[in-house]
């Protein structure tokens, strides 16, 4: 679907790189496709180096004449970028933007009615191809719209569709949701050094349980708690790991946090 497409990405970050590296990657375009505007000297330096493609210091050039423009840029600075955008990409390019808390509502604003958007929440292990992402329209953007940007997305990992109204939770959730995970990895590997352990066999041991019960969640065959039922023994470790765990409230902190950056979210966004 992106054959023959003039590809604009303002943003060429750690997940702008990955998109980029997706997109070239999987063959969905050639690096001749694609201008990438980035403020850093040393960062477009290394994606032309790295792709190929196109670099700009000018976020104007890289839109200029798009068909399609990936606006990954902090969500802070997004109304500073889109009020020199206007205008510049063609008359019926689609804009996909990763901000978060940025509603495809302000883009619209900003661009002009009629503006196609699509707004994405990824999370970082797109770097690695195993990112999570949830897609949601705007006004304007068409069923062909989301299915482009489904296409770019899971060239990085999965992705879903949720309502825009969702797209908070997600980022509280899975936007996150890595930072959760890694501070999990490294409170076990801890613990494992504190047993005895050596930091890197820890290390491996804990990142490698996490990233296999989360495999066995993804199957679908069964259910997190049917899971976990079937590695808790009646009087044995892991019952007796979990006991603490809920004693010390894991769960209740967990959800916890993920209100909060919820929460945050929508304040990014100007909700409250």
């Amino acid at each position: 679907m992106l054959e023959g497409k003039k590809i604009g990405v303002v943003g060429g970050g750690k997940m702008g790189g990955a998109l980029i590296e997706g997109m070239i990657s999987r063959g969905m375009v050639g690096a001749a496709a694609l201008t990438v505007a980035d403020k850093d000297e040393k960062r477009r330096g290394e994606l032309a180096k790295t792709y190929g493609v196109h670099v700009t210091a000018d976020n104007r050039e890289a839109v200029r004449g798009a068909d399609l423009v990936i606006l990954s840029v902090k969500p802070q600075n997004m109304a500073d970028v889109l009020s020199g955008l206007a205008g510049e990409a063609a008359p019926a390019a689609l804009f996909i933007s990763i901000a978060a808390g940025i509603a495809t509502g302000f883009i619209e604003e900003y661009l002009g009615k009629g503006v196609r958007v699509v707004r994405v929440m990824p999370n970082l292990p797109a770097l690695i191809g195993e990112g999570a992402a949830a897609l949601a329209t705007g006004a304007f953007a068409t069923k062909t719209d989301l299915e482009l940007a489904r296409q770019i997305f899971t060239a990085v990992g999965i992705a879903v569709e949720v309502e825009e109204s969702l797209m908070d939770a997600v980022t509280g959730l899975s936007g996150s949701g890595p930072g959760y995970a890694f501070l999990i990895i490294e409170a076990l590997m801890d613990a494992g050094v504190r047993m005895g352990l050596t930091g890197d066999v820890a290390l491996k041991l804990s990142a490698q349980s996490l990233l296999g019960a989360a495999r066995l969640c993804l199957k679908g065959e069964k259910s997190p708690a049917d899971l976990r039922d079937m590695v808790t023994s009646p009087g044995g470790t892991t019952l007796a790991g979990l006991k603490v765990l809920e004693e010390g409230g894991l769960r209740a902190t967990l959800i916890a946090a993920v209100e909060a950056a919820t929460r945050r979210s929508a304040e990014l966004g100007g909700r409250k």
